[in-house]
């Protein structure tokens, strides 16, 4: 990868951190994301699906209670943007399955946007029925098809436009810190694009250099910054466009978590192997590159079209979707020692504000009339108070 960077380079000059994040993590032939399994305790992160069960089981009820309070459309699609293992995408099937009774008339279907072969083979894996063989085209957008162990059909494509439209539920889980950043550094001249060159002292280092003139990503810049230091994510902004714009044509929400800010960090790119930080330009390709999330950002790009909660603390929404009810169910049910430990662990590493619990917040997108439409209820019939109330963005009284 070091060797394919310098030539790439040494021929059109140096590269935006951007077109560098790309590389080292989508490149076909070597990028980190393409063939590795760079999750759990082997990888080099893990992801809060990994640590609990407990935050996949909540996040499921989070889509039935949205389903419930815009009337229970006959049919929904539940959609993942980069899954992982799979993990958080089978736990919530498993509250689907466990409240059958509620969602019996209603026709589910699973679709996956998953650019990494290694990793949908480990979606499918744990998500498909075996007896059921799975239907592979790679030249399809459609590039792989199945039926989950619930008898729900399952399907995967490379890009969310390819998935199909319709009452749809989104759910973006650490996605959006992957996703190629622009930074830029304010100088005496204005704005300056950082970019990726080749350092002359050592050959075969790379260093942080300054464009000398403005680029065109400076674009992306709000003209009222006042901070010194930007990163900008225009992927970012096209999936939020792409999102809001399904939502407020057909209707359901998107549920986006990840560590974040709202407009406030600056230099936040970093690497991550072995469950370590790692120097982002050192040894390309054999560690994570991620950036924080600029939620107000993603608001931004929403345009009006939907409307936004949050960002919220994760141990905030967890809380209020009854994390500490399902945690005593579990431990109640559970006579043995090391589960108990497992699960108080978990907890412990998704709530406490040291680890997961402040990192990350959640965000939401949702139709307008979703939350307008509860204060029309309230006035009309007192019997829906709540319909105005989203779940875990809102402290529900549990019963």
């Amino acid at each position: 990868m070091l060797r394919h960077l310098m030539y790439k380079i040494k021929s059109t000059g140096p590269i935006t951190v951007a077109e560098y994040m790309k590389e080292v993590l989508t490149n076909p032939a070597k990028g980190y994301y393409v063939y590795r399994d760079m999750l759990g305790k082997q990888g080099d992160f893990i992801t809060s699906p990994e640590i609990s069960q407990i935050f996949g089981e909540l996040l499921g009820i989070w889509f039935i209670s949205e389903w419930m309070a815009t009337g229970k459309s006959t049919a929904f699609q539940l959609v993942e943007l980069g899954p992982g293992r799979g993990t958080l995408v089978g736990d919530i099937l498993r509250v689907f399955t466990q409240l059958g009774s509620v969602l019996k008339n209603c026709d589910i279907s699973v679709h996956l946007v998953e650019v990494s072969q290694k990793l949908s083979e480990i979606q499918a894996l744990t998500l498909t029925e075996e007896k059921v063989p799975l239907e592979r085209n790679a030249g399809s957008p459609v590039y792989m098809k199945g039926v989950t162990k619930s008898g729900i059909p399952i399907s995967w494509y490379r890009h969310l436009h390819d998935v199909p439209k319709g009452y749809s539920f989104y759910l973006a889980h650490e996605f959006f810190d992957v996703l190629p950043v622009h930074k830029f550094q304010k100088t005496p001249q204005g704005w300056r694009e950082v970019f990726i060159d080749i350092d002359p002292q050592v050959s075969d280092k790379l260093r942080f250099v300054l464009a000398p003139s403005a680029t065109p990503a400076e674009a992306f810049i709000q003209h009222d910054e006042t901070r010194d230091h930007v990163e900008v994510c225009p992927d970012a902004g096209v999936i939020i466009e792409e999102l809001s714009q399904r939502i407020a044509l057909t209707g359901g929400a998107a549920l986006v978590a990840d560590y974040g800010h709202d407009g406030t960090k600056t230099d936040t790119f970093r690497g991550f192997c072995g469950h370590k930080l790692h120097d982002v330009l050192i040894a390309p390709g054999t560690a994570d590159l991620t950036a924080d999330v600029d939620f107000s950002y993603l608001r931004r790009m929403a345009q009006g079209k939907v409307a936004s909660l949050g960002p919220i603390k994760q141990h905030t929404f967890l809380k209020n979707m009854g994390i500490d009810v399902r945690l005593k169910v579990l431990l109640d049910k559970s006579n043995e020692p090391s589960v108990r430990q497992q699960l108080l662990q978990g907890y412990d590493m998704l709530m406490n504000p040291k680890k997961m619990g402040e990192r990350f917040n959640f965000f939401a997108l949702l139709p307008h009339e979703r939350l307008e439409g509860g204060r029309h209820q309230r006035n009309a019939r007192q019997s829906k108070p709540f319909a105005s109330l989203v779940a875990g963005f809102s402290e529900l009284a549990w019963q």
